[in-house]
């Protein structure tokens, strides 16, 4: 067995419900899949002498699991008093609607189609409820609406799909954009040595305790994945399909259609760059 501490950023683990930090409980929905790793992390914060709660990521439509997101919060005193979007995938947002409707909150994203409630999210905005603190960070690329949440007090980063707990993620093109996903990795790696930030808590899989490690990787093995479609393009694999059999021939057949997505980005970027 490989010893945790020796992958990239130290995974915590088995992922599984309950505390994760000082201010972070997590509720893992029962969504497994090869995509979703254990499946979605909702994410329940608060102050530890506070009575209110703030929700990031309600998950799928799945009555159990929503109700299931409740009841940890109001066992821990906690009213449920606001809810956030890192992004509209259905396995983080799908669930927003109804959860609203068990908690009676509002749902704030930067896409104006899944807000219930007059207010948005930007990066730079502050959120601050029953004394949590939340600073809401851009890190589109995954998809155009992409956030991230530093939670400062316990020097975390919630990273949706942006970084995993385990393995890495897909650029979903044409909505995700590879230069926008670079930049958005370099912003979290600021979070790391500006900020104190050396928790991950992610959209799926385990918590990672090595956040630099974590966005270092991320970033290398972007760099990796680049070049080998770069020089896939120049021994004469064209088409999306192509490179995905040759550069990811090694990966699970289930998720090429995924990979293909980062493909197409990645050509779209070399293309930008006049690499290809």
């Amino acid at each position: 067995m490989t010893d945790a501490s020796a992958l990239p950023g130290q995974p915590r683990g088995a992922v599984g419900s309950g505390p994760a930090t000082a201010r972070a409980v997590n509720v893992l929905a029962p969504n497994a899949s090869a995509m979703t790793l254990d499946g979605t992390n909702t994410w329940i914060l608060a102050e530890p002498d506070s009575d209110l709660a703030v929700v990031i990521d309600p998950g799928p439509l799945d009555e159990g699991h929503l109700r299931a997101v409740v009841d940890t919060a109001e066992k821990a005193g906690r009213r449920i008093a606001l809810t956030l979007l890192t992004h509209g995938h259905a396995d983080h947002a799908e669930g927003a609607g109804r959860f609203a409707e068990l908690t009676g909150t509002r749902v704030r994203a930067l896409d104006p189609a899944l807000r219930l409630g007059d207010e948005g999210l930007a990066g730079g905005d502050v959120i601050t409820t029953g004394g949590l603190e939340l600073r809401v960070v851009p890190t589109p690329g995954h998809t155009s609406d992409s956030l991230s949440f530093h939670l400062p007090a316990d020097r975390a980063v919630l990273t949706g799909d942006t970084v995993l707990g385990r393995g890495t993620t897909m650029v979903a093109h044409p909505d995700g954009r590879l230069g926008d996903y670079l930049d958005s990795l370099r912003r979290l790696r600021s979070l790391t040595v500006d900020d104190g930030v050396h928790t991950v808590l992610p959209g799926h899989g385990p918590v990672l305790e090595d956040a630099q490690g974590a966005v270092e990787f991320y970033l290398a093995h972007r760099a990796h994945r680049l070049a080998q479609v770069e020089t896939a393009v120049e021994n004469g694999h064209r088409g999306a399909a192509d490179v995905v059999a040759h550069v990811y021939a090694d990966v699970d057949r289930s998720l090429w259609p995924a990979a293909e997505l980062s493909v197409r980005a990645q050509l779209e970027y070399l293309g930008e760059h006049g690499l290809i």
